[in-house]
C-alpha cells in the first residue's frame, strides 16, 4: 500500500510543533493583549475573562465543525463589547498574542530533516490543521525555510470547516491534485484526526504518540490508525522513495 501513497498531509499542533511553557513570554503576551485593546483590567483577570468566552466559541466550533475567521472570532465572540472598527484590524495580532498566552510553539527537532527527505523521495506534501490563526503557520514555515516543500496548506480558519469533517481532507486532496486513496494524514488526535481521514477515504492514517494529546483523549475512537509512531522521522521507515 505504501507505494500507492503519493501525498502526505501533516497536522501542526502537537504533531510537528509543540507548546513549551515560558512564563515570562506568556506574561508579556497577556500584558500586550491588555495594552492593545486598551483594557484597564489586570492581565491575568483579562485572560480569564477571554478564556471563558473562548470556551463557548470552541464548544460551538467543535459541535458544528465550523471555524470562525480571526475577524469573526474577535468581533463576535471574544471582544463583542468593543467597536468593530477598532477590533477587526487587530484580529490577526490578537490571535497571535492569545495563542502565545499558552507558551512558545517550537518545531519538533526532526521536522525539517524529515520534511525535506520526504520531498526528495517524491511525495507531495501538505498541511491540514484546525487552528484559529490565519498567518502564524505560514509565517513559521517561512521562518524555518519549509514553505517550498508544502504544496498545500489548509487551515480551518481560512476554509471555515474543521476536522473531523471529511470535507476539509477532501479539499486538501483536490488542491494537491491527488485522489484521497493515495493520500495519508499524520496527526496526534486518536479520535478526530483518525475519523476525518478515514471518512474522507484517505489511503492511510498515522498517529504520532503525543502524551499531551492522549491525556485529553485517553480512549481510542471508532476508527483505528494504520500506524502509531513516536517520532516524525519514523515516517522515513514507512515511505520509501517513489
Amino acid at each position: 500500500m505504501n507505494n500507492e501513497i503519493k501525498a502526505i498531509f501533516l497536522d501542526v499542533g502537537n504533531t510537528i510543533r509543540l507548546v513549551v511553557e515560558d512564563e515570562a513570554f506568556q506574561a508579556s503576551s497577556r500584558q500586550q493583549l491588555v495594552d492593545l485593546t486598551g483594557s484597564k483590567m489586570n492581565p491575568d483577570e483579562y485572560e480569564e475573562m477571554l478564556e471563558e468566552r473562548y470556551k463557548v466559541l470552541r464548544k460551538r466550533a467543535k459541535e458544528d465543525m465550523i471555524e470562525a475567521s480571526e475577524v469573526e472570532m474577535w468581533t463576535q465572540s471574544m471582544l463583542p463589547d468593543l467597536p468593530y472598527e477598532m477590533v477587526a484590524p487587530l484580529a490577526g495580532k490578537l490571535t497571535r498574542l492569545w495563542r502565545d498566552c499558552d507558551g512558545r510553539r517550537v518545531a519538533r527537532p526532526d521536522v525539517s530533516a524529515t520534511v525535506i527527505e520526504l520531498h526528495k523521495r517524491g511525495y507531495e506534501l501538505g498541511i491540514i490543521a484546525n487552528t484559529i490563526t490565519e498567518s502564524e503557520i505560514p509565517d513559521w514555515l517561512e521562518e524555518d525555510g519549509l514553505t517550498e516543500y508544502f504544496k498545500v496548506v489548509i487551515l480551518s480558519s481560512k476554509v471555515g470547516i474543521r476536522k473531523p469533517d471529511p470535507e476539509i481532507y477532501l479539499e486538501a486532496a483536490r488542491r494537491i491534485g491527488v485522489e484521497p486513496a493515495h493520500c495519508v494524514y499524520v496527526g496526534d488526535n486518536p479520535i478526530r484526526d483518525v475519523e476525518g481521514a478515514k471518512l474522507a477515504g484517505f489511503g492511510m492514517m498515522i498517529i504520532i504518540h503525543e502524551p499531551a494529546t492522549l491525556k485529553k483523549y485517553p480512549e481510542p475512537g471508532k476508527y483505528k490508525p494504520d500506524f502509531t509512531i513516536m517520532n516524525l522521522s519514523e515516517l522515513l521507515d514507512i515511505f520509501p522513495g517513489r
